[in-house]
């Protein structure tokens, strides 16, 4: 076996494991009936490392593989929810991804992270606007009420926690697929070697995660 198909084999082996791990997020981590409506679920964070590692393709490929399981197991909206949840998915996905997987460094993770966050909130506001009179029945205005004081901030929440958690959580995954020789040693993004930015890196992210988790708790009418 060439050494360009067992690349390829450890590729895909790594891109089924991550897919699996989304999939497991977005079953059993999943907090609905936010608004009402609305689900949040953390299998975008999975899903962006993947794309940070293997490139935007393989970040929508495996958007599309965990949203299709969703819709067969926990979604109850369809072929309808299939296409909000990979939109919603391969928008942040794959902006983020694209503008990381150029030049792999900590800026450059940033930068795609907010691209991702504020194309996916202006794509879901558009796309709401138009499924969910057919999805719920209602017109259209009453889905233009509904932006500011849900939709908005909804999709603001889930992308900056989901940004705040890819951060956190993305040197320990491509430490541990290095290690497992899933992943070769350069697909470690520039910066994180450095001792006092991964401790910062780490910090602030937990810090947004907690603080937005409390924020959807609320929504959700946890407390």
């Amino acid at each position: 076996m060439t050494n360009k198909s067992t690349e390829r084999i450890k590729m895909i082996s790594a891109m089924a494991m991550l897919t699996a791990i989304a999939v497991v997020a977005d079953i059993f981590l999943r907090l609905p009936n936010i608004g009402g409506f609305l689900t949040y679920e953390p299998k975008d964070v999975i899903l962006t490392i993947g794309a940070f590692i293997f490139g935007p393709i393989a970040g929508l490929i495996m958007s599309l593989i965990v949203c299709l399981i969703e819709m067969v197991t926990v979604s109850t909206t369809g072929l309808i929810g299939l296409l909000m949840n990979f939109l919603a998915s391969g928008i942040f996905v794959g902006v983020a991804s694209v503008i990381y997987y150029r030049k792999k460094t900590l800026s450059r993770a940033v930068i795609g992270l907010v691209a991702g966050s504020l194309s996916m909130i202006a794509i879901m506001l558009l796309w709401n606007y138009i499924m969910t009179p057919i999805f719920m029945g209602v017109p259209k205005e009453a889905v233009l009420e509904m932006f500011l004081p849900l939709l908005i901030p909804f999709n603001a929440i889930k992308a900056g926690l989901n940004s705040a958690l890819v951060l956190l959580l993305y040197k320990g995954v491509v430490t541990a697929l290095r290690k497992s020789k899933l992943v070769p040693e350069r697909e470690a993004y520039d910066g994180t070697n450095k001792k006092m930015n991964t401790i910062l890196i780490i910090v602030i992210s937990a810090l947004v995660v907690i603080t937005l988790l409390l924020v959807l708790f609320a929504f959700a009418g946890v407390f």
